[in-house]
């Protein structure tokens, strides 16, 4: 624990500095500065208050032992005391365990808003209505958490499916529960069009990016291809009567993005290139950079949309996501926005491993 003390006291000395730097008139007075520092406070809090609690647990621990090598004549008091430091090291070490994952490296991206992609697969219609299920799972999801839901984009089909559909959520740390659920999700279950009521599997992908507000990366103006047409849109006559859809290509990548939820051509444009920029910006970050794919082969997987990473059975009104081997037998829940069990154990999963790959580090 020496080394975590260390890095325990530099957390602490710097909170400290933190308050009295947010304390400065100077510091108020400039916003951008002020509101960047006290986000910093507030990310270190809840870890200068878990190891205020933790020393102050050891302290009563100490005193406790202390008080039971000498002489206690009052039996009652000597089995209270033998009771608290039982308590006190129970505390104690769930404390530093606490601890121990309050220090585990933060992904940055881990407070951003994401751009969602859920494409039907293999499996035909019955792929596209299970897209369809995935969108209205998470929706119900996103109202659950607060969060706000947009659709920037959307291919539908005949029988009521999604070919694609891409959406945007907005909220409080959207990108750290729902950056696992990259990958391809399986269904199986009896498809509305099958007669003879046998059971099918089909797929369906999602990806998660986040967001990057100032997306650090430059487009050439000639590697995009733009073209212009008529929304399909609800939106009555004004929608029909121009073009005011937007498709950009970005021709080295292959990357298309189609905008039509503005009125305007030209707010299409902007909300087009926005998610142009973050789509190329991901495309090279899991291309080109190693470091981001040796993050991503963690216990929860690679984060690939080939990955089968999770199983909906219908008949058996089972869910089972296969890189951590959890089954859950409340489909049904699952499917109406009640993902916060498959979540909460993908990421304490996920803190396991850095945890492991930590401890092996330092020995």
């Amino acid at each position: 624990m020496d080394q975590i003390f260390d890095k325990l006291q530099a957390v602490v000395d710097r909170y400290d500095e933190l308050n009295e730097l947010i304390s400065d008139p100077e510091v108020i007075a400039d916003s951008q500065k002020f509101t960047k520092l006290s986000k910093e406070e507030g990310e270190l809090r809840e870890t200068v208050a878990t190891f205020n609690q933790y020393k102050k647990i050891s302290k009563q621990l100490s005193d406790d032992e202390a008080m039971l090598e000498g002489k206690i004549d009052d039996d009652d008091l000597e089995s209270m005391v033998k009771d608290e430091i039982s308590d006190y090291k129970d505390q104690k070490e769930k404390l530093e365990e606490k601890l121990k994952v309050l220090l585990l490296p933060k992904d940055p991206n881990d407070d951003k808003n994401i751009i969602m992609e859920i494409h039907g697969a293999a499996g035909g219609d019955e792929a596209s209505l299970f897209a369809a299920d995935l969108f209205n799972m998470y929706t119900k999801y996103a109202e659950k958490q607060g969060w706000k839901v947009e659709i920037v984009d959307e291919t539908d089909t005949e029988v009521g499916g999604f070919k694609e559909i891409v959406l945007m959520i907005n909220g409080d740390k959207v990108y750290s529960k729902l950056k696992y659920e990259n990958g391809a999700h399986r269904v199986q279950r009896i498809p509305v069009t099958e007669s003879a009521g046998r059971v099918h599997t089909s797929t369906a992908t999602v990806g998660v990016m986040p967001e990057q507000e100032d997306v650090d990366i430059d487009i050439d103006p000639k590697d995009i291809r733009v073209d212009v047409y008529r929304s399909s849109g609800a939106g009555g006559q004004h929608i029909n009567k121009t073009s005011s859809a937007v498709r950009m290509t970005h021709i080295p990548t292959g990357i298309v993005v189609a905008m039509q939820d503005e009125r305007s051509q030209q707010q299409n444009r902007v909300k087009a290139m926005r998610i142009l920029k973050n789509r190329v910006y991901d495309y090279y970050s899991q291309k080109e950079q190693s470091q981001y794919d040796a993050k991503r082969k963690s216990a929860i997987g690679t984060g690939d949309r080939s990955e089968r990473i999770r199983t909906y059975n219908y008949p058996q009104n089972r869910v089972t996501d296969h890189r951590i081997g959890l089954t859950l037998n409340k489909l049904d829940k699952i499917m109406n926005g009640d993902l916060d069990e498959i979540i909460d154990a993908l990421i304490v999963s996920d803190q396991a491993k850095k945890l492991e790959n930590l401890t092996n580090e330092q020995a």
